[in-house]
Formats: structure tokens, C-alpha cells, sequence
């Protein structure tokens, strides 16, 4: 049995949008000239079932696709339906529609706030000092990573639970007006936040990791290096996630203790106490 997985439904949603830009057919319209059923184009465009490399050749080419261009697709395809692969960082697309499609998002990050709860000039000086990312290039990384949040201001966004590490907290970023305006940030109610007190440094070992949960979909891990995205939707890679969180459900501080904990910090940035280390 063929199950979707993140980037089938990446690279299915990119044939969506070619149909429509190169083509202004409907699905069911396209089906007809391709001679195909009508829930064809829908499972394939949804990342359901795998499309054949004729499929792929007779789909792109009625959306005027070259040579070049197909082959540069089914390239990609070739791994669509792996459920385990990795991603160069650059590429946000896969990452941005699973966050998008997610109706519960578990996360833990060791060294700075989660993505989706950074503010922007966190974000900003975060990417700037990064030594992978060219000065010309930090504006666009800022504006996509603000962009995902999104996802968190919407009527039916996911449940979205999130662990800091509070090492977190105390690495300094910017100057302390940028690190007040983060914690403050980290107080929004959009979400549960719950801090992992710095006491417990041997969970710090582990890498940050994000749990996304679907309402017709397998479950997702993600993770990310410097030098890759990972996305994994095997059963031991998703029960090991769990494990992840339940032992961090288990030493973090409630919700309403990790914000008095948070008040903390801003208390000390504000009576100008240097508890912060320098990154």
C-alpha cells in the first residue's frame, strides 16, 4: 500500500499549481484530455499514489513542460514516496506545507526558541551571524521564516505544544531590548510552552526534534542540522519522538511555571542584572 508522504504531497501540490498556471484546466478538465479518471489527477496532485513516469511525461507535457523540465521533475519524484529523506536547508517548501497541514505540532529545541515563536529581529540577527548564510540572503531567510508563523495566527491552527530547553533562554542573542522583546514573545498564548530547567543538561544532548501529527496523514519526525532537513515517517522514528516527549513531559515545568519562569528573565534584562551568557 502506498502511503503520502511530505514531499509527495510537496511535489503533488508543484503539479497542482503547474496545471493551473500553464494549463487554466480544472483537474477534471485535464483528466479528459489525458484520457485518465478524474480521481486520478486529484490522488496524484494530492501526493496519494504514485504517478508512473509515463504519467509524470503525459501530465507535464500538457502543461507545455520541456524536456529539461521533466527530467528535472521526475528526478525528484524518483524519492517522493521514501519515508525517510533529507533536504538541503534552503528548501523550505516541504517544511512550510507540513507545518501547514499539521493539526498537532510537538517540538524541543536545546539552543534558541522554536521557528514558528522567534520574532523577527531575533530571526534576523540569528541568520545574519550565521556563517551559512550570505548577507544578501538574510532578508529572504527572515521573511519566509516570518511567514510560517502564519500558520499559528490562523481560526483552526494546530495544537502546537512546544519544549525550550532553558539553555535557550540564557544564550544572548542581540542586545537585551532583542532579548526581552523574545521572551515576551515566548508569553503569547497561541500555543503551550513549557521550559526544560537548565538543571537537566543531559537532555540537551539530544537534537531538536518536531513531531507533526495529521488528520488523514501518517505522523512525521523532522529534524535539521547546519547541512540537512530530515523528514521521517516510520513507525520507529515517530515512536522514538514520542519516547523524546514523554520524558520531557515528565521533568518540564508546567505551563504556567515555565511563564513565571520566562517573567524571570525579563525581570533581570529590565533591572539590568547580567545573567545572560554571550553566544
Amino acid at each position: 500500500m502506498t502511503t503520502s508522504t511530505p514531499y509527495s504531497r510537496d511535489l503533488g501540490d508543484e503539479l497542482r499549481r503547474l496545471r493551473q498556471r500553464f494549463t487554466g484546466l480544472r483537474g477534471r478538465a485535464l483528466a479528459i484530455q489525458l484520457g485518465w479518471d478524474p480521481s486520478k489527477v486529484s490522488n496524484i496532485e494530492h501526493g496519494k499514489v504514485r504517478a508512473s513516469e509515463i504519467d509524470l511525461v503525459q501530465y507535464l507535457t500538457v502543461c507545455g513542460q520541456d524536456i529539461d523540465a521533466i527530467e528535472a521533475f521526475r528526478d525528484r519524484y524518483y524519492n517522493a514516496f521514501d519515508t525517510c529523506f533529507a533536504q538541503v536547508p534552503g528548501n523550505l517548501r516541504t517544511l512550510a506545507m507540513t507545518e501547514s497541514m499539521a493539526t498537532k505540532i510537538t517540538s524541543f529545541d536545546v539552543l534558541q526558541p522554536p521557528v514558528l515563536l522567534q520574532t523577527k529581529s531575533y530571526a534576523q540577527q540569528l541568520i545574519a551571524e550565521s556563517a551559512f548564510n550570505a548577507p544578501e540572503e538574510v532578508d529572504r531567510f527572515v521573511d519566509l521564516r516570518m511567514e510560517r508563523q502564519t500558520v499559528l495566527r490562523r481560526p483552526f491552527r494546530p495544537e502546537c505544544l512546544f519544549f525550550v530547553h532553558e539553555i535557550a533562554l540564557q544564550l544572548r542573542v542581540g542586545d537585551a531590548k532583542l532579548m526581552e522583546d523574545q521572551y515576551l514573545r515566548l508569553l503569547f498564548n497561541t500555543h503551550v510552552l513549557r521550559i526544560v530547567p537548565a538543571h537537566f543538561r543531559s537532555i540537551a544532548t539530544h537534537d531538536k526534534c518536531t513531531l507533526y501529527e495529521f488528520d488523514k496523514a501518517s505522523p512525521v519526525t523532522y529534524s535539521e542540522s547546519d547541512t540537512a532537513q530530515v523528514f521521517a515517517q516510520n513507525d520507529l522514528s515517530v515512536n522514538r519522538a514520542r519516547r523524546l516527549f514523554e520524558r520531557l513531559d515528565a521533568i518540564s515545568l508546567d505551563p504556567d511555571q515555565s511563564k513565571d519562569k520566562l517573567m524571570e528573565y525579563v525581570r533581570a534584562l529590565r533591572a539590568a542584572k547580567p545573567v545572560l551568557q554571550r553566544s
